[in-house]
Parts: C-alpha cells; structure tokens; sequence
C-alpha cells in the first residue's frame, strides 16, 4: 500500500468519460506544460503551490500530475494535509501517454 491515493490513468480516462468532475492539476514546470498537458489542467509548478492553494476548490477532487508521478504524489500528500481531497495520477503524464492517449508526446 502506497502512503498516498493514487489513480491510474485507465481510472481516471474512465471517470472523465462518465463525466465525473475532476480538477486536473499539473505540478510540473511551464516548459513541460508546454510541450504537452491533458486538457483543462490547470498550472501550478510544485514550488509555486503553497501561494496558490487559494486557486484550489477544497470541495473538488483533485487528480494531481507531473512527468512519471514523483512531484505529484508529494504535491498531492502535502494538498491532502491542507484539506484539499487530492490523489496522484499514477506514472503522471508519461503513463498517461502509454496506456490512454499513444498520440501525446513523450519527453
């Protein structure tokens, strides 16, 4: 058992489609973002976050990523601790990549 919630890329592709609301953070670095991001994700670099908690909706799950899920999972155990319902996207964007979207580039 992970010391932090997690979900897998199949299990949040499936929550999106049912249309199940999700705020989609991303943790990583602007340049990253700009190579590739899952649509609608909002931007808070991981440093950046303890200022911009307020941009947070504490009544919405928030599915935290990076590039392979290390930045995330420390992001979202830390919005966890400050009453933010967060879980980290398992493998981050790279996984995502892999076993949902085969057409996103990988870095």
């Amino acid at each position: 058992m992970t010391p932090y919630a997690e979900i897998t890329p199949a299990e949040l592709k499936a929550r999106l489609d049912a249309g199940v609301a999700v705020d989609l953070l991303d943790v990583r670095e602007q340049w990253e973002h700009a190579l590739v991001a899952l649509p609608s994700a909002r931007l808070i670099p991981i440093d950046e976050l303890p200022g911009r908690l307020g941009e947070l909706d504490p009544g919405h799950e928030v599915v935290v990523y990076c590039h392979h899920g290390v930045r995330s999972a420390a992001a979202a155990e830390w919005l966890r601790r400050q009453a933010i319902p967060a879980v980290n996207l398992q493998g981050g964007i790279d996984a995502w990549a892999v076993e949902v979207d085969p057409g996103l580039p990988r870095y």
